[in-house]
């Protein structure tokens, strides 16, 4: 079992009034971890801590701040074995741990780079001896709210480029997955960022809505980013709204795959097979709709469903186990729901649907309508649902039926043609001949509609993360009209 203190300004500690809450292993039910509970003196305590750490981060010089970047990214690699071991908490299989860190450690070093490549730029005035310029600077306290499902990436990329921006954070980690959020926060302690830089809360889960409020109404606080439900991002966006704390918000989907009647029907398999259910299908890019030419859908089906059956969904510590468990038993159920809707309303069950706690075997469902709840619902988990369309603009049609707008992808021999077509996808990220799971340090990650506004990565998460001062040296008299 994993005790996982919270971390305010440098130093581990328990919470104000020493309540905890557990953390259990969906499939075995066996304590994982034990997490202090913050109380909201503890949340303004977190902001104080990075509030008077900001002034010595932001003075320091750009180079220094890559070079404890840099070390922390070396950390996060070495201790890999340390966040497997809290891949219990999620019931997540160990490579996707494993790939997690790998990707968060290049997210650091992405962050790292960009500390010299924050920059502003001078502006012609119409005031005689006026010289104007534009400059980014650090904001203050950036509050970093993450999800569970990949909470080593998804934690990292809230406070990385935070940080390399001059700014101080907290890091409020996801009640499913404390103890990899909190050593986050520990490694970029160890790496010497300094006292007070990197914070890290964690709350009960009945406590979560009042300690967010309470972190995003502190005056100190000046950015909010969120990764998570759609839901939950409307009351993150509407509290920043009221307390005028702009947002960036990375939210859910349902991402389509088109398969083109020209496609590589066998590519676009195993990226469907890998994009929908990698992961249990828990991943804001997974493949939610497969939108399939009538020319060839009924190949791709036969193709797909030959592959689904391949992997098997079961405990992690099993040996014959490929995907791993859902987060809980609850999510089984809800998406179970969904299912079943479906198939009560005439759809198809090709493959799967067989679910034991929170195991469920990788589904595939034909005759999606949309009467069904599955057409539009975001299910996050191993279901893929098939749309069958006939020509280019009815894919794209049914592609841009949804108010989601995350990830998508196309498949197609012609790239020319899938290129066009990309270009009138409604959704922030589409891939060609490649899978919706896809992320990368330094491209700009962020949806449309329903998924979000705002984009993480590299160069582009800059604006998010500092603010924009014009400012003006005159040289000379200057004329004025009184």
């Amino acid at each position: 079992m994993l005790d996982v203190p919270l971390l305010i300004g440098g130093q581990s500690c328990s919470a104000g009034d020493g309540r905890t809450f557990e953390r259990r292993n969906p499939v075995t039910g066996e304590v994982v971890s034990r997490v202090a509970a913050a109380t909201l003196e503890d949340a303004d305590a977190a902001v104080a801590a990075a509030q008077a750490a900001f002034p010595a981060w932001a003075a320091l010089a750009p180079n220094e701040r890559r070079t404890r970047l840099l070390n922390a990214a070396e950390q996060l690699q070495a201790r890999s074995a340390e966040f497997i071991a809290a891949a219990g908490e999620t019931g997540a299989m160990a490579n996707w741990y494993g790939f997690n860190v790998r990707l968060a450690a290049n997210m650091l070093r992405e962050a790292a780079s960009m500390t010299t490549q924050i920059n502003g730029e001078v502006i012609p005035s119409d005031v005689p001896g006026s010289f104007a310029m534009a400059l980014r600077q650090p904001c203050g306290v950036v509050l970093g709210i993450a999800p569970w499902n990949a909470p080593v990436i998804l934690a990292t990329r809230a406070i990385a480029m935070p940080l390399a921006c001059g700014n101080t954070v907290v890091l409020k980690a996801s009640e499913l997955s404390p103890a990899a959020h909190r050593l986050i926060g520990q490694v970029l302690q160890d790496a010497g960022l300094g006292d007070g830089v990197v914070n890290v809360i964690s709350n009960a889960p009945a406590d979560a809505a009042a300690i967010v409020e309470r972190l995003i109404a502190n005056p100190a606080v000046r950015r909010v980013n969120f990764t998570g439900s759609t839901h939950v991002g409307r009351i993150v966006g509407e509290l920043s709204a009221r307390y005028l704390k702009p947002a960036l918000l990375e939210l859910g989907g349902k991402a389509p795959l088109l398969v083109l009647d020209d496609a590589d029907l066998d590519a676009a398999v195993d990226a469907a097979a890998f994009g929908a259910y990698f992961n249990q299908g828990q991943i804001c890019m997974s493949t939610e709709r497969l939108i399939v030419d009538i020319k060839v859908a009924d190949a791709f089906v036969a193709k797909l469903a030959a592959k689904v059956v391949t992997l098997r969904a079961g405990d992690p510590a099993a040996e014959d186990s490929v995907l791993g468990s859902l987060v809980d038993a609850s999510a089984g159920t809800r998406i179970k729901s969904l299912i079943d809707d479906a198939l009560g309303k005439g759809a198809r069950l090709v493959v799967g649907g067989q679910l034991d706690g929170s195991i469920l075997q990788p589904t595939l469902l034909d005759g999606i309508t949309e009467q069904m709840r599955l057409y539009r619902e975001e299910s996050f988990g191993p279901v893929a649902v098939l749309l069958r369309g006939e020509g280019d603009e009815e894919l794209l049609r049914l592609a841009n039926d949804s108010e989601f707008g995350l990830s998508a992808a196309i498949f197609s021999r012609d790239t020319g043609r899938a290129l066009a077509l990309a270009q009138r996808v409604e959704s922030g990220i589409c891939h060609i001949n490649g899978p919706t799971v896809h992320d990368e340090a330094q491209m700009p990650f962020g949806g449309v509609k329903s998924s979000g506004y705002g984009s993480f990565g590299g160069k582009a998460s800059i604006e998010h993360f500092t603010q924009l001062r014009w400012v003006t040296l005159q040289n000379g008299p200057r004329h004025y009209p009184i």
